[in-house]
Order: C-alpha cells, then structure tokens, then sequence
C-alpha cells in the first residue's frame, strides 16, 4: 500500500475537523471521549459567546489543559430523568441602600410651643443697588465703535449733506451745549414738581413767561405739564394758547369729586401745540377775587394726580388769599424782572418780602429770570442786575427781546428766535436741576 503524502492527509483532516461540530471535535482532542450533542439551554438561561472561541485553531501539538472561564461548564448536564427540573441559583437577597441623613432642622421648621412668646421681627436685608452693567468688559461702549453724531445745524450740516453723509465732521460746540441742555432739562421726576412764578410788578412778562417755561418744559419732556393761572384780577394765562374750552378752575372745583382719569380732567383744560395745558381762571374779577387758600389746594391736589409739573401764574400782589397757599405748596419760586431800573428793584422787593415771611429756604432755591419785554437799552447796565440777583437767588438767566412774544397772543415756539429757544432751553434745565433726586435706598427692593 502507497503511503499517502503527509501534507495531504493533514490537509483532509483538517478540513474533516472543521465540518464537525465543535463538541465532537473537544470530545475527541479530550481523549476519545464519546461526543454528545450540546442540549439546548432553557429559556431562563443566556449563553455569552466570545468571539474567537467558537472554532479553535489545529495545531499538531498536544492540546493544553483549559483554564480560565473555558474549562468551566457552561451548561447544565442533562440527568437521567427527561423532564428532571433544571436547578437554578437562588437570587441575591435584595438589601436596600441606608436611608439618606436627615438634614438638620432649619429655623423656619421648628415646631414652637403654643405659649412661647413670639419672637421679633427679623430686619430687612440690606440689598446693594444693582449695576445696570453686570460685566463692564461687554459693554456696548467698549464692544461697538462710537458712531460720530451727524451735524444738526450750520455749514457742517450742509457740508454732510452735500457729500452724501460721507464727509462728517461733527457737531459744533454751540450744538453738543444744546443737546446737554435738552437732556438736564429731561431728568428724571418722582412725583410732582410746584412751579410759582411771581412778581410785584405788573408788565414784566411774568405771564409770558410762564407760558414760554411750561411749553418749553412740555416741548421737551414726555410727562404731563399743565399751568393754572392763579391771578385774581382776570389773568390772561388762557390767552397764550388756544382756546378749546370754556371751563375754568370753579368748574373744576365744583366737579372734583367725578373726575378720576386723565381723560376726564382734560375737558377742563386747552392745549398748546407744544403739549402745554392751561386751566384758566374766572374772567369775572368779583367771582375771581374769592379764590381762596383753600381753593388753590384743593385744585392742586386734583393736579397732582394726573400731572408731573404744575406751574401757577401769581398775582401781581402777594397778600392776597391764595398766595398763602401757592407759597406753602411751592417747590421753587421764578422771580421775574425787567431789564428796566424799577424792574429789577420791584424784583429785589419781592425777595425782601418773602425773607421777611418766612420764606428764607424758597428765596435761596429760587431762579431770577430777566425779561427783556422791549429791544435792550444800552443805558442800564445788565450786567449789574445779573450780579445783584446772582449773590440772592439759586440761578439767573436772560431772556432776550422777541417780536413774537410782544405780540401778546398765543405762543408759538417755533416761531421764536434760535436766542430765545435756547434762553428758554437754558431756564428748563436750570429749573430741572432743583427737581428731587431719587432715593437710591428706596429702589433697592
């Protein structure tokens, strides 16, 4: 008999090998054993396969002992009895975790007796006010390039528009001083602010210039400013703008009880085109001269509700029965004078008489204005009367002469002069400067 060739008969063996079943293969490596068929695990029973174990290698060396999680078995042997109940490990006994810690008991939880006297109460805690910019480093200032304001007025203006708004060379100075006017003039109210305008001198322009005031002030701010002409001997404040009602402050007293909108007490009032309202007085002087004290208060209460600033055209006198109240309820006074000699010394008399009334606090936080009713003179001296009122009075402006305003009729502001628009821009935000400050401490909640 012809041997076979040793490669070849290795070869089929190999490929016999691997067609059989890996149990009948461990059988016969384990030492002839008789190879059984691998029962089929219970459905209770997961066999884990690990990859590379499934179809051994042939290698020609003796099989090595197995080790590890191979030589363990991982099916059950059948027993003799076909239907012999498998045996199953019992599961662990299941032990719940410990329970957490019990926190500590915390003051608002203890349980305090019934006849336990009560403890006090605990202060408010102090907040600090917070920074409106949390993180300074992201501000818009320092994150956005600062965009140059285009030019308002002059040859600037033309200058950026004639290239296009290419060509932008700033504001002026006089421009910048205006717009830093406008915004002192719009400080922020609390409240409201009493605005007495006063003189002993008739024919000065005192009612003017309430009218020019509160319609500047209105102009400029977005509140509510209404003026109330308090002369006894038939004032003119209505005349200065137009007219759009009959009713006048006895109207308002007598109705007080019903109004409790806005709406309801702008039937009382004309409006100026620059947003100023006007609550008239009676054009009877015998029914004009009852104006009390007690009057003006109470208008000025229903006032207040609806309205941020309040001006009162004062009589010419001040011993009438109404000033005593307009003064008491003022929160600043304007003293209005004429650039003339007895314009300035009827002016200087009317602070006399207030120091000598008690009314020392008002003449110090008052603003003097000097009106120039008719074209400067160049005999008195302005400058003079400026500094005479500069050393009793807060502030002192100037109000230049104006055609518009010696016609006497309803004010327009934008028929003014550019000098006197930014006259009266300069008085609103002296008289802003004395408005209140908020309390910082009370808007920390």
């Amino acid at each position: 008999m012809t041997d076979e060739p040793t490669e070849g008969r290795h070869g089929r063996e190999s490929s016999r090998r691997e067609n059989e079943a890996p149990t009948t293969w461990f059988a016969e490596q384990s030492g002839g054993e008789q190879a059984q068929e691998r029962p089929e695990p219970s459905s209770d029973y997961t066999e884990f396969h690990t990859p590379g174990y499934g179809t051994p290698a042939i290698s020609d060396s003796p099989p090595r002992p197995l080790t590890g999680f191979r030589s363990e078995r991982r099916f059950s042997e059948p027993t003799g009895l076909p239907n012999a109940p498998r045996w199953n490990p019992p599961p662990p006994e299941w032990n719940p975790p410990p329970p957490p810690p019990a926190e500590p008991q915390t003051e608002q939880f203890r349980v305090i007796p019934a006849d336990a006297a009560p403890e006090p109460a605990l202060p408010v805690p102090y907040r600090p006010e917070i920074a409106q910019t949390p993180y300074p480093d992201l501000s818009t200032s320092s994150l956005l390039r600062e965009v140059k304001p285009p030019p308002s007025s002059g040859w600037r203006r033309l200058l950026y528009l004639a290239s296009g708004k290419l060509i932008n060379v700033g504001e002026s100075a006089k421009d910048i001083h205006h717009k830093n006017l406008v915004a002192q003039a719009n400080q922020p109210l609390a409240g409201c602010y009493r605005i007495a305008v006063v003189s002993l001198k008739g024919g000065v322009g005192k009612t003017t210039i309430t009218a020019t005031l509160g319609s500047t002030l209105a102009s400029l701010r977005g509140d509510r400013v209404v003026a109330v002409d308090a002369n006894p001997d038939r004032g003119t404040l209505s005349q200065k703008v137009p007219l759009e009602t009959q009713a006048t402050v006895r109207h308002l007293l007598r109705d007080a009880g019903r109004i409790q909108s806005y709406s309801d007490i702008r039937g009382y009032t004309s409006q100026g085109p620059s947003r100023l309202e006007v609550l008239a007085s009676e054009t009877d002087p015998a029914v004009s001269e009852a104006f009390s004290a007690d009057d003006y208060a109470r208008t000025l209460a229903v006032l207040e509700r609806f309205y941020s600033l309040v001006l009162t055209d004062c009589g010419t006198g001040l011993m009438h029965s109404a000033m005593a109240a307009v003064l008491a309820k003022a929160d600043t006074l304007v003293v209005v004078s004429s650039g003339s000699v007895d314009g300035a010394r009827s002016a200087s008399a009317t602070l006399d008489w207030l120091d000598a009334h008690g009314h020392q606090e008002l003449v110090r936080n008052s603003i003097a204005v000097i009106n120039a009713v008719r074209p400067r003179s160049a005999k008195v001296d302005i400058q003079k009367v400026v500094d005479h009122f500069s050393r009793r009075c807060r502030a002192v402006r100037l109000v230049p002469f104006d055609p518009h305003l010696e016609e006497g009729a309803e004010i327009d502001l934008t028929r003014l002069r550019r000098d006197t628009r930014e006259a009266l821009v300069e008085l609103a935000a002296v008289v802003a400067d004395g408005f209140p400050k908020p309390n910082r401490d009370a808007m920390n909640w």
